[in-house]
């Protein structure tokens, strides 16, 4: 979930290694996709000392920091990224076969971000960034390489889901969870039944 602030942060990171390392279905949002960041960059990439400069003002491994713009702004009120800001889809990602589209807007709230410096050396390992700002400096979404559902969003798409038209990445958390329930159902039977899912028509395209 989004979120500010220390509290329960380590435990937040080990639940998302855990979703990691057991290939469970993991969908995070604002804080969940900075936890998850911070998770792989300690696990995989080998960064141990691998932090926010939210909850470690001075570590030496920022691989989420605040906004370049806004250092030195002690307002927080009015520091944060709001509104509505468009999302540059990666072709042949996840997240654009769950959006079925390369371009989409996304409201945010937010004051912190991903470090870019550390893009390359995570992307070796997995970690792709598979959606950013237009011009390619900030990153809106991630996802892993090797996982079957592993995604984590720096905005906010609650704020875009309805009940009768729920947000593309809520429908392909729930389509993930039900094959990974229905799979773990197979595998105790030891038949070949295919697993339950979601249908693609009804992944609701993002405008």
């Amino acid at each position: 979930p989004g979120g500010f602030g220390v509290r329960g942060i380590e435990g937040k990171i080990n639940a998302a290694r855990y979703a990691r390392e057991h290939k469970i279905p993991y969908l995070g949002l604002c804080l969940g996709m900075q936890v998850a960041t911070i998770e792989f960059a300690r696990n995989v990439c080998g960064i141990k000392d691998a932090n926010s400069t939210e909850f470690q003002k001075n570590t030496p491994e920022a691989v989420i920091s605040l906004l370049e713009e806004q250092r030195g702004v002690r307002n927080k009120g009015a520091s944060m990224r709001l509104g509505t800001w468009p999302t540059q889809i990666v072709k042949g990602t996840l997240a654009e076969k769950i959006y079925g589209d390369t371009e989409v807007t996304e409201r945010h709230r937010h004051r912190y971000e991903f470090n870019m410096k550390y893009r390359d050396r995570m992307n070796e390992k997995g970690f792709v960034i598979s959606g950013t700002s237009p011009d390619g400096a900030l990153a809106e979404l991630i996802e892993l390489r090797d996982h079957p559902y592993f995604v984590g969003c720096q905005y906010h798409p609650e704020f875009q889901s309805k009940p009768n038209k729920p947000h593309p990445l809520f429908k392909g958390f729930i389509q993930a969870c039900l094959a990974r329930q229905a799979g773990r159902a197979t595998h105790a039977r030891g038949d070949q039944e295919s697993p339950r899912r979601v249908p693609d028509r009804e992944l609701v395209p993002q405008r």
